[in-house]
């Protein structure tokens, strides 16, 4: 699978990606989320395996169905969309693949009540689905995700609460590009195995192993601002705490990022803020940041996907965290403001 990205212009030519979650899988959260200390914070920089559960299932796409009367969508006819997030078939709920495989095949081809999600508003279709005779079921002709995971970075952890954030920006499906709606998730511990690379026109990624059978903490957020929950293994995140910058105290010239490029422990790295950019309800990209230490240079060719949630660190306190590679220019990417992924744990 390719990996979740964002792709769009900023000021022109440039492109950027989002360096989130790298895909390893398409498979077939939610503790209340605790409050994080607005004065400081452990800033981590280790990268972690994650996983999200979607609540409901996502359209990614449709998919004509050859019956011996032809080739029929009914996903499409009713007015189903990609980016649509389907919640209920008839009265039923449905968060997986299966469960709608499950009412599919109980219906037998009757006419059925599709809810869903479309742009935040509720929508309400009518549905027939047909029998496949290649495989013997009966389908709807849209495919489905229920599901991702890949790895990623988490920026602090608040040993006073057991709030932690990660990635600095939300986990958008690949095909739709929208914000994946949560029901669930993890974070896992991950080893850095391997290092492609960046160049221009071609982002590099880090490569990482987790374990699905241990649980470093639980998801209760995907939003704009990055991905947030509980820690369930404070030992993991063991560290020095560090206060937490305002705003205004961030300024142009030098500071340190803290990643993972090798093995499971986070190693600092020399980078420069280049441009603070003026807050932006609509962006999250607050600062324009270029690599300077060579080591990381000579070891990723500077800012690579897997890396996002690296927290920057400047004059002793955290200011934020590595968020997007500008793809024509490894050694440069954006960065998000701590402050706004504090807010998303309800402590700034």
């Amino acid at each position: 699978m390719d990996l979740n990205e964002e792709v769009r212009p900023f000021g022109g030519a440039a492109v950027l990606r989002g360096l989130g979650l790298l895909l390893a899988a398409v498979l077939t959260l939610w503790p209340a989320v605790a409050r994080a200390s607005a004065a400081t914070v452990v800033p981590v920089g280790r990268a972690v395996g994650i996983k999200l559960f979607s609540d409901g299932v996502v359209v990614v796409g449709m998919s004509d169905i050859a019956t011996d009367g032809g080739s029929v969508n009914p996903a499409k006819d009713c007015g189903l969309k990609e980016g649509d997030i389907i919640t209920h078939i008839n009265s039923t709920e449905v968060d997986t693949i299966e469960e709608v495989s499950a009412v599919l095949q109980e219906l037998e081809g009757e006419t059925m009540s599709i809810r869903a999600i479309r742009d935040e508003k509720q929508v309400q279709l009518t549905a027939t689905p047909v029998f496949c005779p290649t495989d013997g079921a009966y389908k709807l002709g849209a495919w489905i995700r229920d599901s991702m995971a890949g790895i990623g970075t988490v920026t602090f952890y608040c040993p006073d609460t057991g709030a932690f954030g990660a990635l600095g920006h939300g986990i958008n499906d690949v095909d739709t590009a929208l914000l994946m709606p949560l029901e669930s998730g993890s974070i896992l511990p991950a080893t850095v195995a391997g290092v492609e690379k960046g160049q221009a026109g071609a982002p590099g990624q880090l490569k990482g192993i987790f374990d699905t059978s241990v649980t470093l903490g639980l998801l209760s957020a995907n939003t704009t601002g990055g991905v947030f929950g509980t820690m369930t293994d404070s030992r993991w995140a063991d560290g020095a705490p560090v206060e937490v910058a305002e705003r205004g105290e961030v300024e142009t010239g030098d500071a340190v990022i803290l990643c993972s490029i090798s093995g499971d422990q986070a190693e600092q790295y020399q980078v420069q803020i280049v441009k603070v950019f003026p807050e932006s309800a609509d962006d999250c990209r607050d600062y324009l940041i270029r690599v300077t230490d060579q080591r990381l240079l000579d070891a990723t060719g500077g800012i690579v996907q897997g890396m996002s949630g690296s927290p920057i660190l400047q004059n002793g306190k955290i200011v934020g965290a590595v968020t997007h590679v500008m793809v024509d220019d490894p050694t440069s990417g954006y960065g998000i403001y701590v402050g706004r992924m504090l807010r998303q744990t309800g402590a700034a």
